[in-house]
């Protein structure tokens, strides 16, 4: 029988009521294992990421040590790569929705909650994290092929930073997740062996 799946969430909230809620909601799962660590405050839960890390994060703003957009901001900057689901009420929505156009995956409004809206909301701020962070690390490879290249006009190697030269190809493998087939162009099969009849 095959395991589900253990997905581990922070629960950051000083509410002790909203906690046991998210528990109860997430420990409901069916298809995948949820564990949960709950924090009161900012600071033991920075802590607490740091030593053990985190799946997903599910973070109040209003906190005893932090509140507002500081809140996620702080905890953002530490770690960018775990996925960021506010919790909110119905009032601070506003604040939620701008924490989510500055990096947080999605809100959660606690007085519409559900067990099956909770764990639906976190298996999707992974995943999308999880494309976020690829998507990322592709456009940092782009970029560093980007910009002026020294390229010798007769044997096309490629000069780098420390003034070696290099093979085309090999450079732009080490650049890049590109690999390299080889073969001939007509030109240069005339070229070199008269046409294409030479292999016949």
């Amino acid at each position: 029988m095959q395991h589900p799946e253990t997905i581990k969430v922070l629960i950051v909230e000083d509410n002790a009521d909203d906690v046991f809620f998210l528990e109860e909601a997430l420990a409901s799962a069916k298809r995948v294992r949820i564990e949960t660590v709950s924090k009161e405050r900012l600071g033991p839960a920075l802590d607490y990421v740091e030593k053990n890390g985190a799946d997903a994060v599910v973070l109040d703003l209003q906190l005893p040590d932090i509140a507002g957009l500081e809140t996620f901001t702080a905890f953002k900057e530490k770690f960018p790569d775990i996925p960021v689901v506010i919790i909110t009420g119905t009032r601070d929505s506003a604040l939620a929705l701008e924490a989510v156009q500055k990096g947080a995956q999605d809100y959660l409004n606690k007085g519409e909650l559900s067990s099956s809206i909770i764990v639906r909301t976190i298996q999707y701020a992974i995943e999308r994290q999880k494309l976020t962070s690829q998507l990322k690390k592709a456009m940092e490879e782009i970029k560093q092929l980007s910009g002026l290249l020294p390229i010798c006009s007769g044997c096309k190697k490629i000069r780098d930073d420390k003034g070696y030269w290099n093979r085309l190809e090999g450079y732009i493998e080490k650049h890049s997740d590109v690999s390299f087939s080889h073969g001939m162009c007509p030109a240069c099969m005339e070229k070199t062996y008269g046409g294409e009849d030479w292999y016949e």
